[in-house]
């Protein structure tokens, strides 16, 4: 799916986008979401182990656009990096942005700024430099009318601002829905799920030469 506000394309950090709901707010194991395999992990297992934790390669997916690797290759690539970490008993720790932007940078070409503070104003000041902002946020944010459970703890991908000038436009990994996998939101609806830090990357595919 491209969004037809950005012409980016719009991506899930599981597999199979009707079941996201079942998954995230339904208690549905992922691995049996039957489109595990097109994630590019290696079992259902894996794939289950690891979905939760991808929001932000997602984010890196979308920025990539058309022909971008597979999630679990990102996530092979983040890995690498240090990005994320698996200790023995199997916890995943991550993502962590000084070596995820370093990754982005020296293997996809994109030049990925760590913005440890970072305002909601700063926000719209990358996104008028024709930047797109993968922001920390609170996984909340896919129901914007309901009390802001927290901030941070994932990630979306800022775009643009909306059309009059007031708003965001993000695509979100763990929307439930088309209209809250590719949102518009208020600013200070926005602020409120924000937790002031982020990673900023060149626009969508669409503005880049």
């Amino acid at each position: 799916m491209t969004c037809r506000t950005c012409n980016a394309p719009v991506h899930t950090q599981f597999a199979s986008p009707g079941l996201v709901e079942a998954i995230v707010e339904g208690g549905l194991d992922p691995a049996g979401d039957p489109g595990w395999a097109d994630s590019g992990a290696a079992s259902p297992a894996e794939y289950a182990c690891w979905a939760g934790h991808l929001c932000g390669v997602t984010c890196l997916r979308m920025a990539l656009g058309a022909g971008a690797p597979d999630l679990f290759a990102l996530r092979d690539g983040a890995l690498k990096y240090g990005a994320y970490t698996e200790d023995s008993d199997g916890v995943i720790k991550g993502l962590v942005h000084a070596p995820f932007a370093r990754y982005v940078s020296e293997v996809h070409g994109l030049d990925a700024v760590v913005h440890r503070h970072l305002s909601t104003d700063g926000i719209l000041d990358l996104l008028d430099e024709g930047r797109a902002v993968m922001a920390s946020v609170h996984y909340g944010i896919r129901h914007p009318e309901r009390p802001a459970p927290g901030r941070g703890g994932h990630l979306v991908l800022l775009t643009s601002r909306t059309a009059d000038g007031t708003g965001v436009h993000f695509h979100n990994p763990s929307g439930t829905t088309a209209a809250t996998r590719a949102a518009d939101l208020p600013v200070p609806v926005f602020e409120r799920f924000f937790a002031g830090r982020g990673i900023c990357l060149p626009g969508p595919p669409a503005t880049r030469g």
